[in-house]
């Protein structure tokens, strides 16, 4: 009888393997924001009166239509379609309709503002009727940078060799006044990010709260050396020359101006005394718009001060406190000032070996920490009279959830109930939050919570979008020991659909493990790309381990690859390797590596250094001489090249290069601005002048440090057939 149940069995099990379509790899690149992620509400929004939120729907004839919803009710109130929109829209301008939405910001109970064609515009839905504000009508096709305030707006205009950051307010006649600052003379750059991106700066202009003052960015970067970026779009091709500071060598210098925003072309300078290198990050105004904020972190970044700057004269009035480490400080936040107490404020620190929420004074005087623990604040969501809101790895690493925490102190109240990674968007009386989840069984739910933690109802359950591919779609989460055989890493593994413990498998390694990455998480699909999947039922097991040096495990773990970049980081890896070799389904002779970036070093660091370990590696955009990346990164985990020769010398891939015994495949975008094609241009000239022929190389012309858009799906595919040619 029982072998009878096993032949049924079987043919069960073949009927559904023959049933189930086969994702192929361009498949899985080209349709992974599309039909292959789990449903959504796109552009899910919370209406000023807390009770409504709206969403984009699709109809029968899959075009999109803005509908609004009140928590409770089971009406749907249609707003807008989006033919009738683009009816509205080419009424007023003859211009080309829109193919599906644009992204709207509700201003009022019936108007959004929208942008599109190079403009923003304001419509309003019960009205029907659209106009151009004045305020917009400067904007050029290519500007960027928006950030807007009630009553103005800032912006940049023009090319990377003469931006033009332009400010404008309705001021309080009713009048339109103007500020124009021109980049590109002298090297001066007006508006834009500073700081090469790092220490949570995304942006170069900060309105304050009434809008009365825009602050700006001012960078002199005459001093820092260029290096060109060649572009095909002419014959003879071009360079461009970008401004690149390289670990050692003269960095840019960086201002604050203050644009008065009532009275026309009003701008003074916050008199930051001190080093010029010195980095001005984390900007803040004070409510009453009298006193600017900026955290000064010194360039060897082991000191932070948080310096209060008087608006009216620019004049330095006083540190708040500081804060300083032995080996680096990173802030990323800027101060929070709590709700309706402008005396009191908010500041995220990792002074105690974890991000965690302390509660000050406005003269600087700490009142209280407001989290403690061994584990993260990983973002703030708000606040109201008793309570700060905050996502955190409190349950565990690989999860999100969201807290709350009395501002007058004690335990953290859990508000989210469901085991997996949940985000959340809190009305503006955060009296409620859309709760966006998923998990390694749940492809999305988005729920309605109020602030107790009552789930009031679902909005949306998502089915698997993966449901008609023959593919195993829940990965295996878990721990192993470091290399200091202490510490837990969270792993990754991703088998092939028709997986058979009796077989031997080969094996791809896909890593990162460097700052401010975390790829292992309890979400759909493991956080792990769709691509994934497609490869491993091609026959292999795909593995990760977050080494340390990855982001949000706390400050030892963070920065045990202080000064020794590649050290611990390759010898946790190498302890994954350990496991999978333990494994008696993985064939060790077949293993291969694959990363980008940070990863992209790292899969060369282990190609050359472990040359026994993997038999072929495919690395994109590597950094391969740390004494050529940028300054304010490098020298954070790394000192100077002066202060530290021996870790500089023993992360130089150069001197490497001969090591290099197995296949290994590099790719580089030809106008990367972030690890400049050099890198890999000298590590050809390495192996040549070693006589290595194990390298092959790949460029992707006029594309920056990623691959994306329609070439992304010819990228992968050339790494699959580079991994199965050579595995």
């Amino acid at each position: 009888m029982r072998k009878y149940v096993l032949l049924a069995l079987f043919v069960w099990l073949s009927q559904i393997s023959y049933s189930q379509k086969i994702l192929s790899i361009e498949e899985a690149v080209l349709k992974r924001q599309t039909t292959l992620t789990p449903d959504r509400l796109s552009q899910l929004q919370w209406l000023s009166d807390g009770k409504h939120y709206s969403y984009l729907a699709k109809r029968a004839d899959k075009k999109e239509v803005l509908v609004r919803r009140e928590i409770g009710k089971s009406e749907v109130d249609t707003l807008l379609h989006v033919d009738t929109l683009n009816r509205i829209y080419s009424d007023f301008f003859k211009i080309k309709p829109f193919n599906r939405y644009p992204f709207y910001t509700w201003t009022t109970g019936n108007q959004f503002r929208f942008f599109y064609g190079g403009k923003y515009y304001l419509l309003n839905v019960v009205a029907k009727t659209i106009e151009l504000p004045n305020l917009y009508e400067d904007i050029k096709p290519g500007a960027s940078g928006f950030d807007l305030s009630d009553d103005g707006i800032a912006y940049i205009n023009g090319n990377n060799q003469r931006d033009t950051l332009t400010i404008s307010r309705r001021n309080l006649k009713g009048e339109i006044i103007t500020l124009r600052m021109l980049s590109g003379k002298g090297g001066l750059v007006f508006g834009k990010s500073a700081h090469r991106d790092e220490f949570g700066i995304s942006k170069g202009t900060f309105w304050s709260p009434n809008g009365n003052y825009c602050a700006f960015y001012r960078m002199d970067e005459s001093m820092v050396s260029t290096y060109p970026i060649v572009g095909l779009g002419k014959q003879p091709s071009q360079a461009e020359n970008i401004r690149y500071p390289m670990a050692g060598d003269r960095s840019h210098e960086v201002t604050v101006g203050i644009y008065d925003a009532n009275t026309d072309d009003k701008i003074w300078y916050i008199k930051t005394i001190g080093d010029p290198e010195q980095y001005l990050t984390n900007i803040a105004w004070s409510p009453d718009e009298k006193s600017i904020y900026i955290a000064i972190v010194n360039r060897a970044q082991n000191h932070v001060w948080l310096n209060q700057y008087d608006v009216a004269t620019g004049n330095f009035v006083k540190t708040l406190f500081e804060e300083s480490d032995e080996k680096y400080t990173e802030p990323l936040h800027h101060m929070l000032f709590v709700k309706n107490n402008p005396n009191h404020f908010i500041w995220q620190s990792e002074r105690d070996g974890y991000n965690h929420l302390y509660l000050y004074n406005a003269d600087g005087s700490l009142i209280r920490q407001l989290t403690r623990g061994n584990w993260v604040v990983t973002d703030v969501l708000g606040m109201d009279a008793k309570y700060i809101y905050f996502a955190s790895t409190k349950q565990s690493p690989i999860e999100r959830h969201i807290y709350k925490v009395a501002l007058a102190g004690g335990e953290p109240i859990k508000l989210t109930k469901e085991i997996g990674t949940h985000t959340a968007l809190f009305n503006v009386e955060m009296t409620r939050f859309v709760d966006t989840w998923s998990s390694t069984d749940v492809p999305r739910m988005i729920q309605i919570v109020d602030n107790n933690g009552k789930q009031l109802e679902t909005l949306l359950k998502a089915e698997n979008p993966l449901r008609d591919y023959a593919l195993n779609t829940k990965p295996n989460l878990f721990t192993i020991k470091a290399a200091d055989g202490v510490t837990d890493l969270w792993c990754r593994e991703i088998r092939p659909a028709n997986f058979d413990p009796q077989k031997k498998y080969p094996v791809l390694v896909y890593l990162y493990n460097g700052p401010h990455v975390q790829l292992v998480n309890n979400t759909w699909l493991g956080a792990a790309d769709i691509w994934f999947y497609a490869f491993a039922n091609q026959g292999y097991i795909v593995f990760t381990v977050d080494g340390r040096g990855s982001e949000n495990r706390g400050d030892a773990f963070e920065k045990a690859i202080f000064r020794n970049l590649g050290k611990e980081e390759v010898a946790d890896q190498l302890k994954g390797v350990e496991w999978l070799k333990s494994q008696p389904y993985v064939d060790a002779n077949r293993m291969a590596v694959h990363g980008w970036s940070f990863g992209g070093w790292m899969t060369t660091s282990l190609m050359c250094k472990h040359p026994d370990v993997f038999k072929v590696g495919v690395c994109g955009g590597p950094v391969i001489d740390w004494g050529m990346y940028e300054i304010m990164y490098t020298e954070r985990y790394m000192d100077t090249p002066e202060e530290n020769p021996g870790g500089y010398k023993e992360g130089n891939l150069l001197n490497y290069a001969n090591g290099l015994k197995g296949k290994l495949l590099m790719i580089h975008g030809t106008s990367d601005p972030t690890v400049l094609w050099e890198h890999s241009l000298k590590f050809v000239k390495a192996c040549v002048d070693n006589g290595n022929t194990n390298l092959d190389y790949f460029v992707y012309p006029e594309h920056e440090h990623n691959v994306q858009g329609p070439d992304r799906a010819h990228l992968i595919k050339k790494v699959t057939e580079y991994i199965n040619g050579n595995l």
